[in-house]
C-alpha cells in the first residue's frame, strides 16, 4: 500500500479516493444506484452491482484501510453486522475469548446467535497475558480485545496478546472503537482484524449507523469480501458519504474529546460524590502505562461509581447539558448506566463479577467547552445528594 502522508491529520482528509475521477470533486459523490450499465457480456467498469460494490463505499472502505495502516477496509451497516461478518470467518466447535467487559451487544450476538450454530466463547482476562495464556484451549481460534474496554476502560497490552495468540495460532480481532485509528492503530501492533462501530468517533455527529473492519491479511480479506457479498450487511452510498465527512475532522474531535475527558476525570477523582474514576489517562490508573505505550492518548469516555450518600436516579434527571441517551462518540457529551442500558444483555452474575456495577456511570465526553461540563456534573451531583 502507498500512502503518500504519513501523518494521520493529513490522512483522514486526503486518503482512500480523495476526490472523484471522473468530475475531479474534491469530495466522492453519492452513487445512489443499484446496479450498473455494463459495457458488454462479461466487461463492466469495475462495478456491476452495489452490494458487491459501490464508489462511495470504496472510497470510505479504501479510507478507514490506510489510516489502520491495513491492506482491506469493508463496510456494513452497523457495527454489530461488521462484528458478526467476522464472527461468521469461524465454524462449529471453534471457541472466541472474549475482554471481560465488552459491550453488551458482542456478548449477545455471541451468547444468543452464535452459540446456536455451535460457535462458543468464555470470558477472558486479556489484560493479565498470563492468565489470558492459561485460559487458551485447543478449540479456541480467536479473541476478541475492547482496549480500553466498554465501560470499566480496563487497557490490554495487544501487542503482547497478539504475540501469545501467534504461538497458539489464534486471530486477533481488535474493537478500536473508543480510540479509532487516529489514537491507536492494532494492526501495527499485532491484530489481525480490527472493527469499529464507525456509528461513534469516526462519524462523530451521532447521525449515522456504520461498521467497518479492516485486514492486513490477503487471504482474510478475500474471506471477509466474501462474506460481505454473501451476508449482504453492507452500508449504502448516502451513510458512507456521512462517515468519509465525519472522519474529515476525526483529528481535531479526538484532541478535544481527550482534553475535556482529562479534565472531567480529574474533576471526578476529586469530587465527594464519586467512590471510582475509570479512565486510563489518570497517572493512578493500572493501565496508565500501557496505554501510554500503545495509543496516543486516552480518548473521550470515562465511567465512575457513584457513592450511595447520592441518588442515582436523582443524578441523571437533573443533568442539564449532558444527555441521557445510548451510544458515545458524537460532539455531544452522553451519560448512560451500563447495567440498565448499554449492557443489560449481560447476565446479571457476571456484570457483577467483572465490576458492572448498578451504581456504575458511563460518560461519553463531548466537544463542549470543559468547564460547562464540569459544571452540569457538578450541580447534578447537588441535588442528587441525600
Amino acid at each position: 500500500m502507498d500512502i503518500a502522508f504519513k501523518n494521520l491529520e493529513t490522512l483522514v482528509i486526503h486518503g482512500g479516493i480523495p476526490e472523484d475521477k471522473t468530475t475531479g470533486s474534491v469530495n466522492v459523490p453519492i452513487y445512489q444506484t443499484s446496479t450498473f450499465h455494463q459495457l458488454e457480456l462479461g466487461k463492466t467498469r469495475g462495478y456491476e452491482y452495489a452490494r458487491t460494490g459501490n464508489p462511495t463505499r470504496e472510497a470510505l472502505e479504501r479510507l478507514i484501510a490506510d489510516l489502520e495502516r491495513g491492506t482491506d477496509g469493508f463496510a456494513f451497516a452497523s457495527g454489530m453486522a461488521a462484528l458478526t461478518a467476522v464472527f461468521d470467518l469461524f465454524k462449529s466447535g471453534d471457541e472466541v475469548l472474549i475482554s471481560e467487559n465488552v459491550y453488551g451487544g458482542t456478548f449477545r450476538v455471541l451468547d444468543k446467535v452464535f452459540k446456536n450454530f455451535g460457535i462458543t466463547y468464555r470470558l477472558a482476562d486479556t489484560a493479565n497475558a498470563d492468565a489470558f495464556e492459561s485460559a487458551i484451549s485447543l478449540k479456541t481460534k480467536a479473541v476478541l480485545i475492547e482496549s480500553p474496554a466498554n465501560p470499566l476502560l480496563t487497557v490490554t497490552d495487544i501487542a503482547r496478546i497478539s504475540e501469545i495468540s501467534k504461538a497458539h495460532g489464534i486471530t486477533v480481532i481488535v474493537d478500536n472503537t473508543f480510540l479509532t485509528p487516529y489514537l491507536q492503530r492494532p494492526l501495527e501492533l499485532g491484530a489481525d482484524i480490527v472493527v469499529h462501530s464507525a456509528t461513534k468517533y469516526l462519524g462523530g455527529h451521532s447521525d449515522v449507523v456504520s461498521g467497518l473492519a479492516v485486514v492486513k491479511d490477503s487471504g482474510l480479506a478475500e474471506r471477509l469480501a466474501f462474506l460481505q457479498n454473501a451476508t449482504g450487511g453492507v452500508l449504502g452510498p448516502f451513510d458512507s458519504f456521512l462517515l468519509i465527512r465525519g472522519i474529515k475532522t476525526l483529528a481535531v474531535r479526538m484532541d478535544r474529546h481527550g482534553e475535556n475527558a482529562l479534565a472531567v476525570a480529574e474533576f471526578l477523582e476529586r469530587h465527594p460524590a464519586v467512590e471510582h474514576v475509570y479512565y486510563p489517562g489518570l497517572r493512578n490508573s493500572t493501565g496508565y502505562e500501557i496505554q501510554k505505550k500503545q495509543a496516543r492518548s486516552s480518548g473521550g469516555m470515562l465511567s465512575f461509581t457513584l457513592s450511595p450518600k447520592y441518588d442515582l436516579k436523582t443524578f441523571f434527571k437533573s443533568l442539564r447539558l449532558i444527555a441521557l441517551a445510548e451510544s458515545l462518540g458524537g460532539v455531544e457529551s452522553l451519560v448512560c448506566h451500563p447495567a440498565t442500558m448499554t449492557h443489560a444483555s449481560i447476565p446479571e452474575d457476571i456484570r457483577k463479577k467483572v465490576g458492572i456495577t448498578d451504581n456504575l456511570i458511563r460518560l461519553s465526553i463531548g466537544i463542549e467547552h470543559k468547564d460547562e461540563i464540569i459544571n452540569d456534573l457538578a450541580q447534578a451531583f447537588a441535588q442528587a445528594k441525600k
